[in-house]
């Protein structure tokens, strides 16, 4: 379970397919901040709150340098309907083999009424522009968290000298 990247260690890279099937990996990044945050699905209350919340604060990360990548199992063609119905400005991957999932040791098993399944257990991971871990939250609660990634950021990046 604990294969979870930790603060200083390389990032699992990856390449996988953005809402519009282009393939997007880690390298495409190089040198920026990225803020790699897995959610369990489309339209469901809480992954639509911390979407939009990102979406909102978009900018803000825009001016650190930062880019906003959202994971899930949903298709392609499901976070082109996500992003369009709430105007999202944030890049989703389509992860439906959970491979993604499991490089960062976040596809683990959950409990719902009852029933134990596998899924995304919803984790954040802020990536330095070396390309290692900067900062993690896993098991993340929505309320604010988008704030809290983005102050992390700040205080990281001004540390860094990255910012100006």
């Amino acid at each position: 379970m604990s294969n979870i990247p930790q603060v200083g260690q390389p990032t699992p890279n990856f390449s996988i397919p953005d809402q519009n099937g282009n393939a997007v990996s880690l390298a495409d990044f190089s040198g920026q901040w990225v803020i790699l945050y897995f959610y369990p699905k489309d339209n469901t209350p809480g992954c639509t709150t911390e979407a939009k919340d990102f979406t909102e604060l978009n900018q803000n990360f825009s001016a650190l340098g930062a880019k906003i990548l959202g994971v899930s199992p949903d298709s392609s063609q499901s976070h082109c309907k996500f992003i369009a119905k709430h105007n999202l400005t944030i890049t989703l991957l389509s992860d439906p083999e959970h491979e993604l999932a499991e490089s960062y040791g976040i596809w683990q098993l959950k409990k719902f009424m009852g029933k134990e399944y596998m899924g995304v257990v919803r984790s954040t991971f802020l990536i330095a522009p070396d390309g290692k871990i900067a900062y993690t939250w896993p098991n993340v609660k929505v309320k604010a968290h988008a704030q809290q990634v983005l102050t992390k950021l700040q205080e990281l990046a001004a540390i860094s000298g990255a910012s100006s």
